[in-house]
């Protein structure tokens, strides 16, 4: 960095920004020596520029974690909405700083629990939902004007925030005070994950019905955060996780500009998910990539003008697929690392998951533990005191370019298939992915790639695990109190909440709001997710 460039940095953006937030502390090393918070060495800004400006390589803020830590925000969610409650506020106690949501099957493709393809399913990989009641005892004794919250839905996004803001209303939380973010991402479900409902366009319909909604009536809430995680988890490289998810971000905003929503005005509340995986140096390169890649398309491709516009802020989940049933305490290690490579690489927010997830649902104790490595990155390991602390080394920065370079190529491709919904009609993201995968796990096989515990360093017996075990009970109880509710609330007021669905649906109206409207009446998930399958059709994979 140049002397005079480096002034300048400090005076117009990094000043201004520790006036408006204030550091944490004044930092310092262990032996005393104080922690600048920003190094450099000569020619830097040519190649990576400065912390919170333009191309954000280094930081979508200026003081990054100085002013503020990144959000801890543990992904949780299990048998009842009474249960994960539970499990939430003893997560906040013990330090937490945001809550993330894990649904059940049926809750994200849109069946009640009543529904015969929904009751071997009913609370097993996340909370049961299906009406304002269970919202209501989900969010018991949250404040929602002052906890963030990120829900894990997309099918089904629309019905799930609607439920999430009627409870703030009949609370009498003002709607601009509630903040969080819902993740809406359609488009990997059809690549990746495969909890789609309806039909690529009617999803990307409800998509942008919430934009606008959002951009209208809750300043606080991202009204998309779109996903690499599960493509990661899927197989694909780090390189295709950036490169995908990007295509995907533009698609949407496209999407969102032809529907008539100002470019400007979404883009600073469009949010990104990414993995954290087992390579430390190559992840936390990837994130840099990806800061870098996102800015120049969204001024240079997509015509964007402000600033905060071109800055990708994102969360990261450490990466699920890694964990192993095997020796299932080394996960810990695992995660700890990954979590590193996060923080190394500028999250916003971040959820490490529990040694015990390759086994079952994480018991209370293994969640605790899971919340204790953020705490001790943040507290204990120095990395959050000065920004971007591996900038200007050889090797990251080589990383990083090889990652943007060829994330940029797969962008290309799909634009060359006619954007990313073309590209996917046309298989291109998930033969990548499925090849990515397969070569991976060959290598494993081989023994060329090594996974301590399952192809080397084998222990010969290991003790029992004790899992975490769901009530059978819970599956008797959710479908009871679905039918309670249909019983009790009032149907005429239901039934005409759900006719007005369906004509919005079916024309050009306002599907949020009127799904908003069949909430607050009492009208169940399965059934508002059953008047958007009539109007907009239901979602058949191609086979082959």
């Amino acid at each position: 960095m140049d002397a005079k460039g480096k002034e300048r940095w400090e005076q117009t953006t990094y000043q201004p920004a520790i006036e408006a937030q204030p550091e944490r502390a004044a930092f310092a090393s262990e032996a005393g020596e104080p922690t600048a918070p920003l190094y450099d060495t000569p020619g830097d800004a040519a190649h990576i520029g400065y912390p919170g400006e333009f191309p954000f390589t280094r930081g979508v803020h200026p003081s990054m974690y100085r002013s503020r830590l990144w959000t801890m925000r543990q992904y949780a969610g299990y048998s009842t909405p009474a249960e994960t409650n539970a499990r939430f506020r003893r997560l906040l106690a013990e330090g937490q700083t945001g809550l993330s949501i894990a649904f059940d099957l049926p809750t994200q493709i849109g069946y009640d629990p009543d529904h015969a393809l929904a009751q071997e399913e009913i609370g097993k990989v996340g909370v049961s939902v299906s009406s304002i009641v269970d919202m209501e005892e989900l969010l018991a004794d949250i404040p929602l004007d002052a906890v963030t919250t990120s829900m894990t839905i997309n099918a089904t996004a629309p019905i799930l925030l609607a439920l999430y803001l009627a409870v703030a209303r009949r609370r009498g939380v003002p709607l601009s005070l509630v903040g969080g973010t819902v993740q809406n991402d359609v488009l990997k479900e059809y690549i990746a994950r495969g909890t789609y409902a309806f039909p690529p366009a009617g999803s990307m319909r409800l998509a942008t019905d919430l934009f606008h909604y959002c951009i209208e009536h809750t300043p606080r809430w991202n009204p998309i955060s779109v996903s690499g995680y599960h493509m990661r988890e899927a197989g694909a490289t780090a390189d295709q996780e950036v490169g995908f998810t990007l295509a995907n971000a533009v698609a949407y905003v496209r999407a969102a500009v032809d529907a008539g929503i100002d470019l400007d005005a979404l883009l600073p509340r469009v949010s990104f998910f990414f993995a954290a995986h087992n390579d430390l140096l190559e992840e936390a390169a990837k994130f840099r990539a990806a800061r870098r890649l996102w800015a120049r398309i969204t001024r240079e491709r997509l015509g964007a003008k402000e600033p905060r516009s071109w800055a990708l802020r994102f969360h990261t989940q450490t990466a699920g697929v890694t964990l192993t049933a095997q020796q299932p305490e080394v996960n810990t290690v695992r995660t700890t690392v990954q979590a590193l490579a996060a923080v190394l690489g500028g999250t916003q927010s971040l959820h490490v998951n529990a040694r015990d997830e390759a086994i079952g649902l994480p018991t209370e104790e293994s969640a605790t533990l899971a919340l204790r490595a953020q705490q001790v990155l943040a507290a204990e390991s120095g990395v959050a005191t000065t920004v971007d602390p591996l900038g200007g080394s050889y090797y990251v920065e080589h990383l990083t370019n090889e990652i943007e370079r060829r994330a940029e190529a797969y962008i290309d491709h799909a634009e060359q298939l006619g954007g990313a919904v073309a590209a996917i009609e046309a298989g291109y993201p998930q033969a990548q992915i499925e090849e990515a995968a397969y070569r991976h796990q060959r290598a494993v096989e081989r023994g060329e790639r090594t996974v301590v515990g399952v192809n080397a360093y084998v222990e010969a017996s290991e003790p029992p695990w004790r899992a975490l075990a769901l009530d059978p009970r819970i599956a008797a109880a959710q479908i009871e109190r679905v039918q309670r509710v249909r019983a009790q609330r009032d149907g005429a007021t239901a039934a005409r909440a759900l006719a007005r669905l369906g004509d919005a649906a079916a024309g050009d109206g306002d599907t949020m709001s009127a799904i908003l409207e069949c909430v607050e009446s009492f009208a169940t998930l399965g059934e508002i997710a059953a008047v958007l399958r009539d109007a907009l059709g239901e979602h058949t994979p191609m086979r082959p």
